[in-house]
């Protein structure tokens, strides 16, 4: 349970809680074991500090980990790093389940073992895809460099990482005495009012982000109708035959479904099934005009990434978006034909307050909206396509976003959630921690033994559930 106090009329009120609170903070321990083992590795992780074994400080120095400590409470998210050597004392097969367990804080956990680096997370903290990403990129960077590849993965990771610091935890854990004291003073003394408040900003931040993006989704739906009307397709003609009317007619019915849809639309959501339906549209009169050529009917591909206007991607095509890393992207036949010359693609931008942007740069509210066109084709495609561009921080990851649309952008979007940082102890599904197989260092793939196996640190599946 996390309380947020601020300024208000109840500032007084709450007053005593929060001196109380502050005093029981100062009686979280602040120093830790310098001995090695599971056990002083999980007493210096409780207390927010990265972990050296002493036998690792040749390669990673205390004064290296105290930095990164510095950095990791500034971050104030649930990152637990350990550096620790090949030994017996941190079992390849189970060193994260026993680090886990023994530490009992929802979040994500990096070890550096031997010469070798991987991350596990927590669902609620941080998803597979993202942790994966950020792990691959950090190692790559600085390949055999424990500080670099640490400071590297924290620095990356903690601005998407959901949850709260170990400070912050362990001082709201402590204060769990005075909770109920605190809830009923806040309750007498304005709590109502600061709830509707919260909730009328909410519903106002909503009712904004929606109207931003209809004028977008009437957009889209509009080139999708005059697409339909160029397409000069006579279903009663002599030469169509069953197979094209019935994709014609799941053509016109994608539109008009979207077009319903975006009436109806509540909140920003609801957008994700109106993008749904004219990607399936705009596959179905691709599939319609192959039948027409007499070419082979296309694959299955999701929209083309600058602008799914353009319709379904032919293939994909490397592309790096201004100071970031490259990745492959899925793109038309016109845009990879620019990329391929040197030109840049046509990017569909939209209109913010600082101007026309790309998409991708416009804000959190237009994740559903690409979450409709893309989400549809594998939970690690939108994550890997949008890593280090605005919208890609509004993902929580994986199938969890792709299937309810919209987590994030408007202070929690419109539903708690259950955030890292939190104390569980060993009471955790094996299935909800993690990703890699249940070798963890010991299947050989992870950073360090050799190439990145696919996404996994090892050679078998964990357990199929997300960070």
């Amino acid at each position: 349970m996390r309380i947020v106090l601020r300024r208000s009329r109840v500032a007084g009120a709450v007053a005593l809680p929060a001196v109380l609170l502050g005093l029981l903070l100062l009686l979280v321990p602040g120093t830790a074991s310098a001995a090695g083992g599971l056990d002083a590795a999980s007493a210096a992780l409780k207390q927010g500090k990265v972990f050296v074994d002493p036998a690792m400080t040749g390669q990673f120095s205390q004064a290296q980990a105290d930095a990164l400590t510095s950095k990791i409470r500034s971050a104030d998210k649930p990152i637990f790093v350990a550096v620790v050597p090949a030994t017996d004392q941190y079992p390849s097969n189970t060193v994260f389940q026993d680090l886990r367990t023994k530490t009992g804080i929802t979040g994500v956990y990096a070890i550096w073992r031997g010469d070798r680096f991987a991350v596990r997370s927590d669902r609620a903290a941080l998803a597979t895809a993202t942790a994966q990403n950020y792990a691959q990129a950090a190692y790559d960077s600085h390949p055999g460099d424990v500080n670099g590849t640490l400071t590297d993965f924290v620095g990356n990771a903690a601005p998407k990482i959901k949850g709260h610091g170990v400070e912050s935890s362990s001082g709201i854990g402590a204060a769990m005495v005075i909770v109920p004291l605190a809830v009923l003073v806040l309750a007498g003394a304005g709590g109502f009012l600061l709830y509707r408040r919260s909730a009328k900003r909410k519903a106002e931040q909503r009712a904004a982000e929606l109207r931003q993006l209809r004028t977008v989704v009437d957009e889209d739906i509009t080139a999708f109708g005059e697409e339909l009307e160029r397409l000069d397709f006579d279903p009663g003609a002599a030469d169509a035959d069953d197979v094209q009317r019935a994709d014609y007619t799941h053509a016109l019915d994608a539109y008009e479904t979207a077009k319903r849809t975006m009436d109806a639309a509540k909140e920003p959501a609801d957008v994700k099934a109106v993008t749904e339906a004219l990607e399936d549209g705009r596959f179905a009169l691709a599939t319609l005009a192959a039948r027409r050529d007499g070419r082979p009917l296309p694959d299955r591909r999701p929209p083309c990434f600058f602008d799914p206007r353009h319709g379904p991607s032919v293939r994909d095509a490397d592309w790096a978006p201004a100071g970031g890393a490259a990745r492959a992207v899925p793109v038309c036949a016109a845009d990879g034909q620019r990329l391929a010359s040197g030109l840049d693609p046509a990017i569909r931008t939209v209109q913010t307050e600082q101007g026309p942007q790309p998409y991708w740069n416009a804000g959190p509210a237009y994740g559903p909206w690409a979450g409709g066109y893309f989400g549809g084709y594998g939970s690690g495609l939108l994550p890997g396509l949008l890593l280090g561009t605005v919208l890609g921080s509004v993902f929580s990851g994986g199938d969890a976003w792709a299937a309810s649309g919209y987590q994030g952008g408007y202070e929690g979007g419109g539903q708690e959630q259950y955030e890292g940082g939190d104390f569980s102890g060993g009471d955790f599904a094996r299935q909800d921690f993690g990703g890699f197989d249940s070798g963890d260092f010991g299947g050989g793939s992870d950073f360090g033994g050799g190439d990145f196996g696919g996404g996994d640190f090892g050679g078998g599946d964990f357990g199929g559930g997300d960070f």
